[in-house]
């Protein structure tokens, strides 16, 4: 009996001692949050509707399991005010490597004169892109006093 509480009790010691060395030991540091490079510019010309003052492109590729649902996320974003492009990886890859796109899914919303002004590395809400176009949209508005309303994009039966 005392021989099992010996290895008990020198059990306890050596998980106590790796648990103090573990949390001693230096963490690695979080991803930077612009890991990936985003566009900081757009040519309007190489997306559709390059009038329409605001657009939302979206750079994606069929493999790419975290791109799933995205595209009507962005669909829902088009009105007469709001152009929407979809890149895929294959079928545009000469957008992809001219604005050299290193993560998808990407998704940027870019004013009348192609700044990027908001940009999405990785999956997101329906409602966070919703978000996002609804506060540049009222910023530009709030910046030129034109006091006017932003409209909301359509909604779809969209889950987020």
């Amino acid at each position: 009996m005392l021989a099992r509480l010996l290895i008990a009790a020198a059990l306890v010691v050596v998980v106590v001692g790796v648990a103090l060395v573990a949390r001693r030991r230096p963490r690695p540091a979080p991803p930077p949050r612009d890991a990936y490079p985003v566009p900081a510019q757009l040519d309007r010309a190489d997306f559709p509707r390059p009038d329409a003052p605001w657009l939302v492109a979206y750079f994606w590729s069929r493999t790419c399991d975290s791109c799933e649902g995205m595209g009507e996320k962005v669909a829902v974003l088009e009105s007469p005010e709001v152009s929407t492009a979809r890149m895929e990886a294959v079928d545009d890859r000469a957008l992809h490597q001219r604005y050299e796109i290193a993560a998808i899914p990407m998704v940027l919303i870019a004013d009348a004169d192609g700044v990027v002004r908001r940009s999405f590395v990785g999956a997101v809400s329906a409602t966070d892109l919703w978000a996002a176009l609804a506060e540049v949209r009222a910023a530009d508005a709030g910046a030129r006093g034109s006091g006017g309303g932003v409209v909301e994009p359509r909604r779809g039966p969209l889950e987020d």
